[in-house]
């Protein structure tokens, strides 16, 4: 039962992953316009996965606030430059 729930959920947290770590190359390379795209592709992938129960809803929360800060300091940056 619960293998088959593991094999069921892998794909969702690899894919959340995958949006995560686009967005923070995004936020790395400093393409305001690519970045925010893929910050609000992540964000979705995150609340789409939190909402079938693949992660806890706190998990999802915790990696969305981690990457808004991210992608927040990108933008002060950029204005400060």
């Amino acid at each position: 039962m619960s293998e088959r729930r593991r094999a069921r959920n892998r794909p969702y947290r690899t894919a959340a992953r995958t949006f995560v770590k686009k967005a923070e190359l995004a936020i790395r390379a400093g393409d305001q316009d690519t970045a925010t795209a893929a910050v609000g592709d992540a964000i979705s992938m995150l609340d789409r996965v939190a909402s079938k129960g693949v992660i806890h809803s706190n998990n999802a929360a915790r990696r969305k606030s981690r990457l808004m800060a991210k992608f927040n300091r990108m933008g002060a940056t950029a204005a400060s430059a």
